[in-house]
């Protein structure tokens, strides 16, 4: 099991942290250095500064959402990257959801959000094999585009640059069983939101047998600490800002996940406290539970517990999400990389 290092966002600003956390996570053998974006930093301008100050860390997007930008201009972040880096690139996309893409970016919630992630990654290939102008008759990708408002004038292209690997890995972030399934059919690799080691069987239910060479990288909230109740504080704030306020209450697929790990309930109270103003009692209505079974928190010896059921499981890539450089290290002593 790989260790990757996943700065998420930026919150107000851009972070001072983050670079020096990359660097040392590559000082320390870490396989990969993940960043993601929501409704404020991008994440491929961060990932290229990260880039051009480190060398052999891999880069990937953790993730980049399908509609802040058309398939093809995803395929130019990512092959241009990809030459400036020396092929370090890992493109992990998501869908987000009804909230963040019709109230941020302006667009409709694709009524078929499979079969609009499957044409956006059959452009990205398409674009990155370069065998041939890049032609789809989608229904939510069309290209040339053939849409009534058109002028009729579009023609099919291939790149102007040719991409340095072909076959650069794709990842998506999936929640819903359907959408897992398709993953695992169009993708290189699956970018699970919360993971349960313990319970991964039940809650994904997955093949016995995946995909050769697929990845399998959670992310996890990673803390060494004496006193766990205090450690599991940010990992509950993430929760209940994800459940309760990154999506809406008829459609949450972050709650809805909760559900199906067995905290319906819970979820739903903590959307009620979300949507009420009450943000803190929301946070601490998420379970320590819940919570603990999804993160790393607490001393050495019971993380080092903790990790060996982590690597039982099929999970290839464990994303570290921690600001502290002494997690990151003690992480590292436990699980010494493949």
């Amino acid at each position: 099991m790989r260790l990757g290092l996943a700065l998420g966002y930026w919150g107000r600003g851009p972070s001072p942290a983050h670079l020096d956390l990359a660097r040392e996570a590559e000082r320390l053998g870490y396989d990969s250095v993940w960043t993601a974006e929501a409704w404020g930093s991008d994440a491929f301008t961060a990932l290229t500064w990260i880039a051009a100050h480190t060398s052999r860390i891999k880069l990937g997007t953790a993730v980049a959402q399908m509609a802040a930008r058309t398939p093809t201009a995803t395929a130019m972040h990512a092959l241009t990257l990809d030459h400036l880096s020396g092929g370090r690139v890992m493109l992990g996309l998501g869908l987000s959801g009804p909230q963040v893409v019709e109230g941020w970016y302006g667009r409709p919630f694709p009524r078929s959000p499979l079969t609009a992630t499957r044409e956006y990654v059959d452009v990205i290939r398409q674009v990155l094999r370069r065998e041939g102008p890049v032609a789809l008759d989608g229904r939510f990708h069309s290209h040339p585009y053939a849409g009534e408002d058109g002028t009729g004038l579009g023609k099919a292209l291939k790149p102007i640059t040719h991409p340095l690997r072909a076959g650069l890995p794709v990842l998506l972030g999936a929640e819903g069983p359907k959408n897992i399934a398709q993953t695992l059919a169009i993708a290189d690799g699956w970018l699970p939101l919360y993971w349960s080691p313990d319970r991964w069987a039940e809650v994904y239910a997955l093949p016995e047998k995946l995909p050769e060479g697929f990845v399998i990288a959670p992310m996890v909230r990673a803390q060494v600490c004496e006193d766990v109740a205090a450690g599991l504080l940010p990992v509950k704030a993430m929760l209940g800002f994800y459940i309760g306020g990154m999506g809406h209450a008829a459609r949450n697929f972050h709650a809805d996940l909760m559900g199906r790990m067995g905290y319906a309930q819970e979820a739903g109270r903590i959307q009620e406290l979300f949507a009420a103003g009450r943000r803190e009692e929301a946070v601490l209505a998420v379970p320590d539970a819940f919570a603990d079974e999804i993160s790393l928190v607490g001393p050495r010896k019971r993380i080092a517990e903790r990790l060996d059921t982590w690597r039982r499981g099929p999970v290839t890539d464990l994303l570290v999400t921690s600001p502290d450089p002494a997690t990151l290290r003690t992480l590292a002593e436990l699980n010494p990389q493949l």
